[in-house]
């Protein structure tokens, strides 16, 4: 009888410990449930809430690093409109990718330097020996490497960049300054240079029609634009302003027209100057805006020498030192039109020694952010380019720091 009184005591008490099991995991359930309910929630907010709090802060980091810029919206002075100008050659699908198939400025990681290889570039660096500064005859925009040039390194961003002593022609630092790459916007440089040499200070005043053969050329390649209105009359001068300031395609192709009576003239007497300069070995130019093509192509040494030549021009110089150039109001233009060189305005925000005087920018996905810049410090002049960066406002601060760094 006790025996099978124990046995049945066994068998509640098991039982009463399932109950006892069922009930605590009944309850870890509901507990479970009431923490999903009231606390998931908050936590999801607090991570999306954190999640855009660390991007704000991350995107403040990069903007004032100058990353991620062409992502294209910027608050008080970093304007879109300013944006927009520096990018004027915004390269589309039709403008070729930005790999390195096809591309004279890609570079080769096997050869010396950045030097390139490529079917329609020159093989190998273009280096000028001393004999060649003293031949200012048959070179007179030329600079030469020495025993003391000096090899930039990662102090500065950008891909490529030259640094040159316009009084000795000394070619002071460079980093695949020989190298060829797409020039960009750069190109207008030469544009207005050529259209300079052939145009009379008296016929500045003359006037031309804005035609849709003028506008569309910029307008299927997403170019910038300087602002003129289809029909309007505008006069030379203006054009060459147009071209420079905010890198105005309508601006650049009106020039050709004027001078050539269309851009594939004058494009031929674009590559009768680099000729003439003795840089057509390692330099051809397809169009007289910037905009992308294989055939399209220099060097960042190529393009010191264009701006070397540029600056014997009064005119060129002149445009090409202007911070902002005021157009006149007028129908097509009620407020005037202003103009603005937003390289010297940023650079001038930099600490640095000396002082630039005057430059161009560029901009295509092959050759990042770009500029070529003219300057002096301490009774010197020097220029500088620079190719590839990664934002124009890592180019201004290259550009600052070559200066400093090699202006001295």
């Amino acid at each position: 009888m006790s025996e099978e009184f124990h046995k049945e005591e066994e068998t509640r008490q098991r039982h009463r410990q399932r109950i006892e099991q069922m009930q605590r995991s009944k309850r870890r359930q509901m507990l479970f449930r009431k923490c999903i309910t009231r606390y998931i929630p908050a936590a999801a907010g607090l991570f999306i809430l954190s999640t855009l709090v660390f991007g704000t802060i991350k995107n403040f980091h990069d903007r004032e690093e100058g990353q991620g810029f062409w992502g294209q919206q910027k608050s008080g002075k970093d304007t879109e409109e300013e944006e927009i100008i520096w990018r004027e050659d915004t390269p589309g699908s039709a403008e070729g990718s930005s790999g390195v198939e096809g591309n004279p400025g890609a570079v080769n990681p096997d050869g010396p330097s950045g030097q390139e290889a490529g079917a329609n570039t020159p093989d190998g660096e273009k280096v000028l020996q001393d004999e060649d500064l003293k031949n200012h005859e048959e070179g007179k925009y030329s600079a030469g490497k020495t025993s003391q040039t000096r090899q930039i390194g990662d102090e500065i961003l950008s891909e490529y960049a030259i640094f040159i002593d316009r009084d000795s022609q000394e070619v002071l630092a460079e980093k695949g300054g020989f190298t060829v790459i797409n020039p960009a916007s750069m190109t207008k440089i030469l544009t207005v240079l050529v259209a300079a040499e052939r145009i009379k200070e008296e016929d500045l005043e003359d006037t031309i029609i804005i035609t849709p053969e003028i506008t569309d050329y910029g307008y299927i390649h997403k170019c910038s634009a300087a602002g003129f209105a289809k029909g309007e009359e505008v006069s030379v001068r203006d054009l060459f302003y147009g071209t420079i300031l905010p890198s105005g395609a309508d601006a650049a192709v009106g020039l050709a027209v004027y001078v050539a009576g269309d851009q594939d003239a004058f494009v031929e007497l674009m590559n009768e100057k680099l000729k003439e300069l003795g840089l057509s070995d390692t330099a051809h130019f397809t169009n007289c805006v910037g905009v992308y093509d294989e055939d399209h192509y220099c060097s960042a040494y190529d393009m010191a020498m264009i701006l070397e030549a540029a600056l014997d021009n009064e005119l060129c110089r002149e445009i090409l030192s202007t911070r902002i150039y005021t157009i006149p109001e007028k129908e097509e233009h009620p407020d005037g039109l202003e103009m603005s060189n937003w390289f010297l305005r940023r650079i001038e925000d930099k600490e640095y020694g000396g002082k630039v005087l005057g430059g161009k920018t560029g901009y295509v996905d092959q050759s990042g952010s770009c500029a070529a810049s003219f300057g002096e410090n301490g009774g010197k002049s020097y220029i500088c380019v620079t190719v590839k960066a990664g934002s124009p406002f890592q180019c201004v601060n290259d550009h600052a720091l070559l200066y400093n760094e090699y202006g001295k």
